[in-house]
C-alpha cells in the first residue's frame, strides 16, 4: 500500500467515523462510494471492504456514548442486530450475482432517495 492510499483510507475512516458518531451514517453512505470514486474499488469490492471493515467493535465509544444519554432503544437494536445478520448474508448473495455497475445504479438511487425523503422532512420540521 503507497502513502497516498494509506492517506486516504485514513482520511475516509476518520471522515465515516465522524459521520457514524454525529448522525448514525458511515458505512454504507460514505465509505463505499469512497472507495469505488477515490480509490477505484469496483462496487463488489468497495462493498466487501466496507463490510470487512465492521467486524470490529463497530463504533463501540459512539455507542456507549449513545447509551450514557439513554439514546439506544435496546429491544430494537437486538431486533435489528438479529435480522441484520440475515439481511447481509442474503444481500450480499445476491449483489454478488448482479453486474457492478447495476449494484452501483441501485445504491445511486436509493442514496438520492433517502437524502430526499431526510430533506424534506427536516425543510418541514425547521419551516412548518
Amino acid at each position: 500500500m503507497d502513502i497516498q492510499t494509506l492517506f486516504l483510507l485514513l482520511c475516509i475512516g476518520l471522515l465515516a467515523g465522524i459521520a457514524s458518531g454525529f448522525v448514525g451514517i458511515g458505512g454504507g453512505m460514505i465509505i463505499v462510494p469512497a472507495l469505488v470514486l477515490g480509490l477505484g474499488l469496483n462496487q463488489h469490492m468497495a462493498q466487501g471492504t466496507s463490510l470487512a471493515m465492521m467486524i470490529p467493535p463497530i463504533g463501540i465509544l459512539a455507542v456507549i456514548s449513545y447509551y450514557k444519554a439513554g439514546q439506544i432503544q435496546l429491544e430494537y437494536a437486538g431486533v435489528l442486530a438479529m435480522t441484520f445478520v440475515l439481511g447481509a448474508w442474503l444481500g450480499s448473495k445476491w449483489s454478488l450475482r448482479i453486474n457492478p455497475s447495476v449494484v452501483r445504479l441501485v445504491f445511486g438511487i436509493f442514496m438520492l432517495l433517502a437524502s430526499a425523503r431526510l430533506i424534506i422532512r427536516s425543510w418541514n420540521d425547521l419551516y412548518p
